[in-house]
């Protein structure tokens, strides 16, 4: 088969925080037990239906979740196509980061009784009358979407039904859904998973996998009568045109749509069920056959080499610059006494009375550095509990929504860092700068957000948020984010300005001429690069996991890659603020900042090339919507790293101006 057919849509974002459970808990949307949410403190037992009890029952629910494709970004609810519905039952309730992301789980009309055999079982009958324009447009539909290649997501015990086949180099591919069906072209070409099988050869025609055969893997709890737990649920999707729809045996050709099809359509849902006791694997580790079926561990250590390389030679230079080249130069300055030797002053203790000087555009900058700050500490934090194990596969839309509830709870050290440099830079419009931090950065990723949001309630995607969920969010940022940001800059602008270790000179010193390598804008550039090699693999897999649905879960790499990040952002700016002094340069302000701000326009490229390298995404829809969500990251982006690389500059600066005699 085809290396091209892992198509994944798993839980993208894992574990709830208790706190986003009570903040959030207010998010529109159907409500049932939370049960279904906390399997990892709670593990469900199942025994058979004559002994169940309260504390294990009979019957195992199969819940669908929203439908979405490689070559769309818009998802779908599981009711938006005709499939069989659910008499009854109740949604399960969704958390704020699973509404963000369009998780739309709702119960299935597959209903099964532990270790009860079912074969063939027919769930319901869809007809369509091709002359009927109801039916026609339900049928277009659908062979739309097995024209886009549209995956079913299926939940079991709160882990994914897989699909599972042989791939590439004898490699076993676990892929956490399956398609609805595929196509054959008009040219006799089988398009996606119509390659499974040489039953699928008419051509111009859709085949739909109406049948899917279920086993599901238990074990049996050590303490005897408590029943079993469920490991793994596996399917295998089939295509019927059932002879006898009222009593179906699932045997005869594939179910076959003629795109030059007229009159009736008969479509038959089935399937078959049946258990397999295994005791090797543990209830904790369930998800482990997924994860090993990808083989992106070797990559990921590729990536990780590669980074520390790049942070050792930083590193080395950095020191060298330290240890002997800054050491020399400041037993040089200290040893010069007299005033002829002070005549004689060079490199970068020149600028000693500018080095200081307030930067153009201070309360942008502040305002930067306040969000910047946010941004920083949210990640860090996010990512932190990911590695503890607080942020599981199992738990999806938790990781979204801990960065979120984050973000909401550090408007204070954000109003801080924006008001302690801005009143160090000189500025009085306290009003303003406060204003700025709270709106300009947050509203500016809400309004593009919105924007997509529109475009999504035009497409009738799942993805587009609800009103109240709007509300909600905007709710969260007026009523505890601003507020918050305002009491952080309370304490900022009441405290002292910074002191600085020099005096800043009333007339500005006029700076040379500058080469090449020294002008602003080759040293931003280059800037960049460093720390952008050290990220791009691990982007891969990040891009992978938002666009081409595939499971994201190695937050230990993450981790560790967000640890050299910070590093080689403030070792590439240290080293180009030495330059520039050197050059008798003092504008590092805004030029740290940039410099490592510029990382995200590396970003930007590498997302541009990704799309048309690595995406099959089509439609005008689509496209803007990749690129609007894409413009997001980048800001996010350019505001963390370029904190990360001014607060660099400045401890360097601070620390080798304090060192230094200045007469």
């Amino acid at each position: 088969m085809s290396a091209r057919l892992p198509v994944l849509s798993p839980p993208r974002w894992p574990r709830l925080l208790l706190l986003s459970l009570l903040l959030l808990g207010a998010v529109p949307g159907p409500r049932r037990s939370g049960a279904f949410y906390l399997p990892g403190l709670a593990p469900v037992n199942f025994c058979d239906e004559e002994k169940k009890s309260d504390e294990c029952k009979a019957e195992i629910e199969l819940f669908v979740n929203r439908l979405d494709s490689v070559e769309s970004v818009l998802p779908y609810e599981y009711t938006a196509f005709d499939f069989c519905q659910a008499s009854e039952g109740k949604r399960p309730s969704e958390n704020l980061g699973q509404v963000l992301f369009g998780e739309r789980i709702e119960p299935s009309p597959y209903k099964f009784t532990f270790n009860k055999k079912e074969t063939c079982k027919l769930v319901c009958t869809k007809t369509y009358h091709t002359e009927k324009a109801e039916d026609k447009q339900k049928l277009e539909f659908l062979k739309k979407s097995m024209l886009l290649n549209y995956q079913h997501h299926w939940i079991v015990d709160n882990m994914p039904v897989t699909w599972c086949y042989d791939v590439e180099d004898g490699q076993r591919f676990c892929n956490p859904g399956f398609p609805i069906g595929c196509y054959i072209t008009d040219k006799g070409h089988a398009k996606d998973a119509c390659v499974i099988s040489s039953d699928f050869h008419e051509r111009d025609t859709f085949y739909i996998f109406n049948h899917v055969d279920i086993k599901i893997y238990y074990h049996v709890v050590e303490t005897g009568s408590m029943g079993a737990r469920l490991v793994a649920a596996k399917l295998e999707p089939k295509s019927f045109k059932h002879t006898h729809i009222d009593k179906p045996d699932c045997s005869g050709p594939p179910m076959d749509i003629s795109n030059k099809a007229s009159g009736e359509i008969k479509i038959a849902y089935t399937y078959s069920v049946s258990f397999e006791e295994d005791d090797k694997i543990r209830w904790a580790s369930r998800w482990d056959y997924i994860l090993e079926s990808m083989p992106h561990t070797h990559i990921q250590w590729f990536s990780i080499m590669n980074s520390l390389v790049i942070v050792l030679f930083l590193s080395g230079m950095v020191a060298m610059i330290m240890l002997r080249t800054l050491h020399k130069d400041i037993a040089r300055y200290n040893q010069m006494d007299s005033t002829e030797d002070a005549q004689e002053e060079f490199g970068w203790k020149l600028v000693h009375g500018d080095i200081f000087r307030p930067p153009r555009k201070g309360m942008l900058l502040s305002v930067f550095l306040g969000s910047g700050t946010q941004i920083l500490i949210m990640t860090f934090v996010t990512l932190f509990f990911a590695c503890l194990g607080f942020l599981s596969p199992a738990n999806r839309g938790a990781l979204m929504t801990c960065a979120v509830v984050l973000w909401v709870l550090l408007g204070t050290p954000a109003g801080y860092v924006a008001a302690r440099f801005y009143k160090s830079f000189g500025g009085e419009k306290w009003k303003t700068n406060v204003l700025l931090t709270s709106f300009l950065c947050p509203g500016i990723v809400f309004a593009d957000f919105f924007i997509m949001n529109l475009i999504l309630w035009g497409e009738g995607s799942s993805a587009a948020i609800p009103f109240g969920t709007l509300v909600a969010i905007l709710a969260l940022w007026f009523c505890i984010s601003v507020p918050l940001t305002f009491i952080g800059a309370y304490f900022g602008f009441k405290k002292n300005a910074i002191e600085h270790p020099v005096r800043t000179n009333q007339i500005p010193r006029q700076i040379p001429e500058q080469s090449f390598y020294t002008k602003p804008l080759p040293g931003i550039i280059m800037g960049g690069i460093l720390p952008f090699g050290c990220i791009f693999i691990q982007l891969f897999f990040i891009l992978n996991s938002i666009w081409s649905h595939q499971m994201y879960y190695m937050f230990g790499f993450l981790f560790l890659v967000f640890i050299i990040l910070v590093i080689t952002c403030s070792e590439a700016t240290i080293l180009l603020c030495y330059f520039h002094l050197c050059a008798e340069d003092y504008h590092w302000q805004w030029r740290s900042f940039l410099t490592s701000g510029f990382t995200a326009v590396y970003f930007l490229i590498y997302a541009v090339h990704y799309f048309f390298s690595k995406l099959q995404i089509t439609g005008t829809a689509s496209t803007i919507l990749y690129f609007g969500y894409t413009m997001i990251m980048v800001l996010i982006f350019f505001l963390f790293t370029g904190t990360i690389g001014f607060f660099a500059c400045f401890w360097f600066v601070t620390k080798i101006y304090s060192v230094v005699k200045v007469d």
